[in-house]
């Protein structure tokens, strides 16, 4: 019921406040302009054309009591000169044919003099309002023949009208106006407020202060405090992690080198991949738990990094190559997480394909990084699932291939989100396989 109306509201708070601003005021002016404006100068008008009226129908009398069409002249310009009327005796053809109305269609105040003179006049024959604003010609039917007077505007019309409208209309511009600039300084606290989050949503840190009203300052409050908190999280996580790790390797090491002392056999060789996979595994999870909260953001050629990546890539021996590059700017982001997330998906590509194509665009608004393979791809109802940490698919692809552990696409779906973006899942049209893609804000 109230969609269309919804698709006309503006999406921007200013625009709302605006609206919200206006509304009332226009809807204000129009009451007054209807029901005070109109409607009582409008009454006005037919007092002082009901005066007229009086006046007139003396003159008329004055007419039709003379005997012949000479002295009804003379009388007639006598009472017309005194009670300020101009008559123009006889009537010459033009306004013997003046009938009916003459008047502009806005002139709503000359509609009522027409009404209430013919009202009280029935010798009225035509009125005319149009050809000089300032003055209204009548022409009157006697029985001496057509009389012509004219009178001025302004003995019928008030002109009180306009000048409460111009006034109304100037204070309500003026306060209009003043009503913006506190409204604007009320909604600049917010705004402020938003690019922060917008900005620690993209995993960027800017200063911020909370101002303005009561409320948004503690909004601002809180949302210093969730940062804080969720900074403090990150920072305690990668120190404990980072030990955790060291921890970890110190007796994986000692392993290592009592494997090495022994004799080289099927079991020892065994036993050395079974520690080359821990040692992979604790890397990987380091580098899940970490993110990029070590890395600082800087502007960055994507198309550059992309190109970089592949050609590291191809040194190792990968079967990876750089399909297409659309745009070139510089672009605010992590380098080093945005390199290990694309890292990251080019390794699943090459583990469960023969090979790998990588493609980036970049537009005013995102930055798109794609990576696609000829492996046997995820089922749609598993993608989901497949993003999680530490969810392995093997079964359903390639288990000759060796797996990892189940965070490659973790990793890239947490750099994705930390950069404002996210990490889709598709079939790949090109090589049939799967289609990785990180989308990164601008």
């Amino acid at each position: 019921m109230f969609a269309p109306f919804k698709t006309m509201m503006p999406r921007s708070l200013y625009g709302r406040a605006a609206l919200i601003l206006i509304v009332p005021i226009v809807t204000i002016q129009l009451v007054v302009s209807i029901t005070f404006i109109q409607r009582h100068f409008e009454r006005v008008t037919q007092q002082m054309s009901e005066g007229l009226a009086i006046e007139l129908r003396y003159v008329l009398e004055e007419v039709d009591e003379a005997p012949d069409a000479i002295l009804a002249w003379m009388r007639a310009d006598d009472v017309a000169a005194a009670l300020e009327f101009t008559l123009v005796p006889p009537a010459g053809a033009g306004d013997a044919a003046l009938t009916g109305e003459r008047r502009d269609a806005w002139d709503l105040s000359g509609r009522a003099v027409a009404q209430t003179l013919r009202a009280d006049l029935p010798e009225l024959q035509g009125v005319d309002l149009q050809t000089n604003s300032g003055q209204v010609r009548l022409v009157f039917a006697t029985r001496h023949g057509p009389l012509a007077m004219t009178v001025d505007r302004r003995r019928v019309t008030a002109s009180n009208p306009h000048q409460l409208l111009v006034l109304m209309i100037f204070t309500s511009v003026l306060m209009t106006l003043i009503a913006y600039l506190f409204l604007s300084n009320q909604l600049r606290p917010i705004q402020r407020l938003a690019v922060a989050a917008e900005a620690f949503g993209k995993g960027r840190h800017i200063p911020y202060k909370p101002r303005g009203a009561m409320e948004v300052r503690a909004a601002g409050s809180a949302f210093l405090d969730m940062r804080a908190r969720i900074e403090r999280q990150i920072e305690q996580r990668t120190l404990m992690l980072s030990g955790v790790s060291h921890d970890l390797r110190t007796p994986l090491t000692r392993l290592r080198l009592g494997l090495a002392m022994l004799p080289e056999d099927d079991e020892t060789e065994a036993l050395l991949g079974d520690v080359a996979d821990m040692e992979r595994l604790v890397d990987e999870f380091l580098s899940f738990a970490r993110g990029d909260a070590v890395d600082d953001a800087a502007d960055v050629d994507p198309v550059a990094l992309v190109t970089r990546v592949v050609e590291n890539a191809q040194r190792a021996g990968q079967p990876v190559v750089l399909r297409s590059s659309e745009g070139k700017a510089l672009v605010r982001l992590r380098p080093a997480a945005v390199t290990r997330a694309l890292e990251n998906l080019i390794g699943n590509a090459i583990r469960y394909g023969t090979k790998a194509e990588v493609s980036v665009a970049v537009t005013d608004r995102a930055v798109r990084l794609t990576v696609e393979d000829d492996g046997p791809g995820i089922p749609k109802d598993r993608r989901e699932e497949a993003m999680r940490p530490f969810t392995r698919l093997d079964g359903a692809r390639d288990p000759n291939r060796g797996g990892g552990v189940g965070l490659g696409l973790s990793i890239a779906t947490d750099i994705a989100r930390s950069h404002g973006g996210m990490l889709r899942l598709a079939e790949s049209d090109a090589l049939g396989g799967l289609k990785a893609e990180i989308v990164l804000a601008r």
